[in-house]
């Protein structure tokens, strides 16, 4: 769908990661990805798309893959290279911290964890061996707070789209105060890149910017300009506003199509 080789071994994995790294990315961030039947699955108990909701719990099955899976990755690329692993609502407290374990060797820029408790964030945070980014999924700084006072997490994440620049931008300012830099969270399309841009070039504690590379080809005729990505480094757009806009009419015609 999106032009680009399917993931159908942890060989492909090792070899993708090659690519994003020679294409001068500094970073890479990967979910978890089980071997089963052969193949690669995706795993999304935390949104009951596969088995283990409600529950959410984990098993030795499925923590030796998740080690086997960062082996091939960090096998694949320097140790210079930045990883960060998101395993969003996908456990409850127990999991979240028998995984921060398994992942340890594999010296993560940080891992991900979705959870809306403050204090059993904190006790994940307290327990991990590696760093922990989480708020993606909170919106203004009243959801944050909590988090902040009981210091939760090592790089906050912060949706520009659904909080807004000016919002993120306090979010930003109240996150510094207790020594946390910040990520935007960036998944949608090129006009929350540039969004994610915007924000990153007015805020003196950001950590990394989030992009999603590869896509269905058709996105870029949605804006009147496409982001310009060069050595891992978004370049910020000079236009007015954002610096790009919708394309309305491609977005029509995709849709009566």
């Amino acid at each position: 769908m999106i032009g680009v080789k399917p993931l159908l071994t942890y060989d492909d994995l090792a070899k993708h990661t090659q690519d994003v790294r020679d294409r001068g990315f500094r970073a890479l961030k990967t979910n978890i990805l089980p071997y089963e039947n052969g193949r690669l699955a995706s795993f999304g108990a935390g949104f009951g798309r596969t088995p283990g909701h409600p529950e959410l719990n984990r098993d030795n099955r499925l923590v030796r893959g998740l080690q086997e899976q960062h082996g091939a990755i960090r096998a694949a690329v320097c140790p210079d290279m930045g990883l960060m692993l998101d395993i969003n609502f996908h456990f409850k407290t127990e999991g979240f911290r028998r995984m921060a374990r398994a992942v340890a060797p594999f010296n993560l820029t940080w891992l991900e964890v979705k959870t809306h408790d403050p204090a059993s964030l904190a006790e994940i945070r307290r327990s991990a061996p590696c760093p922990i980014a989480s708020g993606e999924t909170f919106c203004e700084r009243r959801d944050f707070k909590a988090c902040f006072e009981q210091y939760t997490m090592d790089t906050a994440i912060i949706d520009v789209v659904w909080d807004g620049l000016g919002e993120s931008l306090k979010i930003a300012v109240m996150a510094d105060v207790y020594e946390v830099n910040v990520a935007p969270h960036n998944f949608y399309g090129h006009l929350s890149s540039v969004m994610g841009a915007h924000f990153c070039a007015i805020v003196a504690n950001v950590r990394i910017m989030e992009t999603d590379v590869d896509s269905v080809p058709w996105r870029d005729e949605f804006v009147t300009s496409v982001p310009v990505v060069e050595n891992g480094d978004i370049l910020l757009p000079t236009g007015p506003g954002w610096g790009i806009d919708i394309n309305e009419k491609a977005v029509c015609l995709r849709a009566a199509a």
